[in-house]
């Protein structure tokens, strides 16, 4: 061969991308709701970046989480946690790799909410009343029930239990409650805030703070989670996900006033709203620490008592090696 042919080939091959061949792309499926943009807002814009892995963000809704995560559709998912020894027992090893949502220090944002002239006053009133619930199965709720039995001492059986729990999707919560449908309702965090603005309705419980309390735990309803066979092959990939991961959290508690009021604009939602989230109502930590792993056996344990699990397995069993514990 001619050496100008051997040239212009190497110089080919010299010039081809090798970012092409060597970037891993992570596709993280979240859920779709505004204070979860306000946390992947930086991730979203260029405002944290990795070199090593590109991430494709996708919101979505809690029956596309679900369906997403048996179809293994991303390679990390947000997730319930109660979705765990769910999926371990079908056979899916997926393991915590971080936590996903976590109750605020300050004890609000998963209340139990009432019209504001209701006769209701208290949780004790609640026997033989509606209380409307987003989803029985859900982290959120199973933690509803837990403090109705642990705090308050109320029977939460779904049949035969001291109050009737009505399964309403989320989005006609606070119709329902203000029709009379409803005699109380756990009204999602955008509803808290408008709630809190109105007036119209009122909190009988803030179920976040009663179980601190009771606990000396902050619960936690959401973990990410991956996949064991995929973060055994590319572990360096996935430890630099959860950098990103974290670092696009905390680019917007240090930049609220850029982010709030981006995502406000991109959502149309009050940028008040994002303050009140991030302050009172919620984390979205991703570091995994000792006592959320406390809080999660928490859950799954009395879930069993509730006969709301089979079974599951320790926690620490479920957690990828690697995670990010403090």
């Amino acid at each position: 061969m001619k050496t100008w042919l051997m040239r212009a080939l190497l110089a080919i091959v010299v010039a081809m991308p090798a970012a092409a061949s060597a970037e891993t792309t992570i596709k993280f499926a979240y859920l779709a709701d505004p204070s979860h943009e306000a946390a992947m807002w930086a991730l979203k814009h260029g405002k944290v970046k990795s070199d090593k892995i590109k991430i494709e963000a996708t919101a979505l809704q809690i029956p596309a989480l679900i369906q997403a995560t048996a179809a293994k559709t991303y390679d990390v998912v947000q997730t319930a946690a109660m979705a765990i020894p769910r999926a371990r027992a079908r056979g899916l090893d997926l393991r915590i790799i971080g936590t996903g949502l976590r109750y605020h220090a300050s004890g609000e944002g998963a209340g139990i909410w009432v019209k504001k002239d209701s006769p209701i006053k208290s949780v004790k009133d609640l026997k033989g009343k509606k209380l409307g619930v987003y989803s029985l199965g859900s982290a959120g709720i199973t933690l509803v029930r837990i403090a109705l039995a642990d705090v308050y001492g109320l029977n939460v059986a779904v049949r035969g239990g001291d109050l009737e729990f009505i399964e309403t999707p989320a989005p006609a919560l606070p119709a329902a409650l203000a029709s009379g449908s409803l005699d109380a309702a756990t009204l999602i965090h955008a509803q808290a805030f408008k709630a809190m603005q109105t007036g119209e309705f009122v909190p009988i419980a803030q179920i976040a703070g009663d179980l601190t309390k009771k606990y000396g735990l902050r619960m936690v309803s959401a973990v990410h989670a991956g996949y064991g066979e995929k973060l055994d092959a590319h572990p360096e990939d996935y430890k630099e996900f959860l950098r990103v991961l974290k670092a696009s959290e905390q680019y917007a508690l240090n930049h609220q006033d850029e982010v709030f009021k981006a995502v406000g604009a991109e959502t149309k939602t009050d940028p008040e709203f994002f303050k009140v989230w991030f302050t009172r109502f919620s984390e979205f930590p991703v570091d995994l620490t000792a006592d959320d792993m406390k809080a999660i056996d928490l859950l799954w344990k009395r879930a069993i008592d509730l006969d709301i699990l089979k079974s599951a397995p320790p926690v620490k069993e479920t957690v990828w090696a690697l995670a990010v514990k403090n």
